[in-house]
């Protein structure tokens, strides 16, 4: 099958998993941090956040990647030999998974920003009415709450992540889609090969999908829903 290029594939996918795993962890700490900053009352921390979200999401994720490995990579060896360090490379899975992590966080942080927004207002001081600390009240009382009202946007997020890991075939990374350009290359049957690679990327979406539907209905659990 595929001319014996399968299991090259499938181990291309293994990798594809893995950094859309990480890449999703980064991009929950920035997005957790993201929507806090924008709830806070620091002005400097709320624009900050603004800045943050309006820059990278008006940017291309290819542009972005491109310049963190390629101009992040120049920059950091700059810095390195003024202390001399010596020369750094920066590892394509490393450069792409931060690259994803930071463009997704900024997505992420909207989303986690509007769950935080939907919890009744009543639940932070009656918290507060405890003498319960901030931080105590956001990791006890508001973050559990916070998921059930995020999983609709975090689950659009990872979707769209998984399928923008196949950009980091073009700074080097021996991905899944990496792979099947080369195999497609070598055959010189890229119809097959690319099919195959987007029936791979429909499977795990729509195993994603009904995982992300039981985490959403076990967090629903005693909610009430209205019709209308």
């Amino acid at each position: 099958m595929l001319h014996g290029y399968l299991p090259a594939i499938l181990d291309g996918l293994w990798l594809t998993l893995r950094m859309a795993a990480t890449s999703l962890a980064i991009a929950c700490v920035f997005g957790l941090l993201g929507a806090v900053a924008k709830l806070s009352g620091s002005r400097a921390l709320r624009w900050t956040a603004d800045v943050y979200t309006t820059l990278i999401r008006g940017l291309p994720e290819l542009v972005l990647m491109l310049a963190v490995f390629y101009g992040g990579q120049i920059l950091l060896n700059k810095l390195a030999d003024a202390q001399g360090w010596g020369y750094i490379d920066v590892p394509p899975f490393a450069a792409g998974v931060l690259t994803i992590g930071f463009i997704f966080g900024a997505y992420l942080t909207e989303t986690f920003r509007g769950a935080i927004l939907a919890i009744p207002k009543g639940q932070w001081e009656a918290a507060q009415s405890y003498g319960l600390a901030p931080w105590t009240v956001l990791r006890r009382i508001i973050l559990p709450q916070m998921v059930r009202h995020a999983i609709p946007g975090f689950a659009n997020n990872w979707l769209v992540m998984v399928k923008a890991t196949a950009l980091v075939s073009i700074i080097g990374l021996d991905d899944m889609m990496h792979r099947a350009g080369l195999a497609a290359a070598a055959t010189r049957e890229p119809f097959t090969f690319y099919a195959a690679i987007a029936l791979i990327y429909l499977a795990v979406t729509t195993v994603s999908i009904l995982g992300l539907s039981l985490l959403e209905r076990r967090y629903s659990l005693g909610v009430r829903r209205v019709e209308f």
